[in-house]
């Protein structure tokens, strides 16, 4: 944040001032700017009040003295894993006139990628 120059204070606003320099800049077909001059403030600072009042309070929350027990909620039943095919896993690489062809069981698709990527370096 900039300082104020030595000597410089900054200028304190009343509520009744920031509110009737607010409800001037409402009327229809007035400038947020020339409103801003009349009152002699900055025209962001005259935007920053409007969008100050437009916001809507934050709901207060009462609390309640009692504590709260633990709550169950129902939740879903976690998927079942994936039983494994029984189909192998069937590879086939073509390159010109020559095909490999390979076939490799489903339980160790892991060891089957780990030689896939060996193969294609």
């Amino acid at each position: 944040m900039d300082q104020a120059a030595p000597g410089r204070r900054r200028r304190v606003h009343s509520a009744e001032f920031k509110a009737q320099a607010v409800q001037a800049s409402q009327q229809p077909g007035v400038s947020m700017a020339a409103v801003a001059m009349a009152h002699g403030i900055n025209a962001n600072l005259l935007r920053r009040w409007v969008h100050e009042r437009t916001l809507s309070p934050i709901d207060a929350v009462t609390v309640s003295e009692k504590p709260v027990g633990f709550i169950e909620l129902p939740m879903p039943a976690p998927p079942a894993p994936p039983t494994p095919s029984a189909e192998p896993i069937r590879i086939e690489v073509r390159r010109g006139s020559t095909i490999v062809a390979v076939t490799w069981p489903a339980g160790a698709a892991d060891a089957c990628a780990a030689w896939m990527r060996e193969l294609l370096r």
